[in-house]
């Protein structure tokens, strides 16, 4: 068994930068994350450009330097190694966590290689590897994705992109530049007012000249082998199909903290915390990042969440005195 000063679990920006706050209260944080760090960014779609600027994009006070305001993915991740570098992070990867359970004043913090104990843990977990799965027959047919690379392996097939948010217009935009047949259905009734606005003009110029096919006010009832049956204002029709990628967001994983000990609203999937020290109603016990949104994705990103580390810091310097 390992005593450590602290475990972040999770090695995102968010993570990170808590970890880093952690470093400069003069604690020895560990941080533990089951791929290798950034794994969200890392599976981002190959040309994946941020909505947010790079200096918004930086933690630890490493600038964030690039030619352009908006960084890409490949520079994002350049960006964070160095800073782990730069900070001397200690980061457990390919390492994962199994559970995490308060004994006395003290957490026990099994993983699928070690046993360790702390007096602070920090939830940084995101939400990308849990994706909002629609439940219809045929979703679990391997030619359905819920994340996306990039296209040049669906050239000349015909693809369903389902959702009308940023990633999958993105995902639509990179299928038809690769010479898919892309068709894109939306439940919603117009365009998302979310889609990056240097994004929508380039989509809708494809829909105008029947380049993207886009169905509105559209679910999807069933995916078959070569086609999907779907139905638009209420009339229901079946179109041909090779592949599907189903971009309908993700969510946090309320079962981890739930188990130990962290209080749900059932409704929101927010867990119960102190906006102004992160700390949950299990005490020592910390979130930071995206996690603390709950099911709304939307409110935290990496620029509002990379300061959660220090609101930890300072709780943590108050409970040492």
């Amino acid at each position: 068994m390992q005593q450590v000063d602290a475990i972040i679990v999770g090695g995102g920006p968010c993570g990170l930068a808590a970890a880093i706050a952690l470093q400069n209260i003069g604690l020895k944080p560990i941080v533990i994350e089951k791929g290798n760090i950034v794994n969200a960014i890392y599976n981002y779609p190959t040309h994946q450009t941020f909505f947010s600027t790079s200096e918004r994009l930086a933690i630890g006070d490493v600038p964030f330097i690039i030619e352009g305001r908006k960084p890409k993915r490949n520079q994002a991740l350049v960006y964070y190694r160095e800073v782990v570098r730069l900070k001397d992070i200690q980061v457990n990867r390919f390492e994962k966590v199994d559970s995490v359970v308060k004994n006395g004043e003290m957490f026990t913090v099994t993983t699928d290689k070690e046993v360790y104990t702390t007096a602070y843990v920090v939830i940084a977990t995101g939400y990308y590897d849990h994706p909002n799965y629609l439940n219809i027959p045929g979703e679990k047919l391997p030619k359905v994705y819920h994340y996306f690379k990039e296209g040049h392996e669906f050239f000349d097939t015909d693809v369903l992109v389902i959702g009308g948010k940023n990633s999958a217009v993105d995902a639509a935009l990179e299928l038809n530049k690769a010479g898919a047949r892309v068709t894109v259905a939306y439940r919603g009734s117009e365009y998302s007012p979310s889609i990056k606005p240097w994004v929508l003009p380039e989509f809708e110029g494809l829909v105008r000249n029947d380049e993207v096919q886009m169905h509105f006010n559209t679910n999807i009832l069933e995916i078959r082998e070569q086609e999907v049956v779907i139905e638009i204002d209420g009339s229901k029709k079946t179109i041909k199909n090779d592949f599907v990628f189903a971009m309908t967001g993700y969510h946090p994983d309320h079962s981890f903290i739930r188990a130990m000990g962290v209080s749900i609203d059932d409704e929101t999937g927010r867990p119960f915390f102190n906006p102004e020290t992160m700390e949950t109603n299990v005490e020592g016990l910390f979130i930071a990042g995206v996690i603390a949104a709950g099911n709304n994705a939307n409110e935290i990103f990496i620029e509002n969440g990379r300061f959660h580390g220090d609101c930890i810091a300072k709780t943590i310097v108050e409970k040492e005195k």
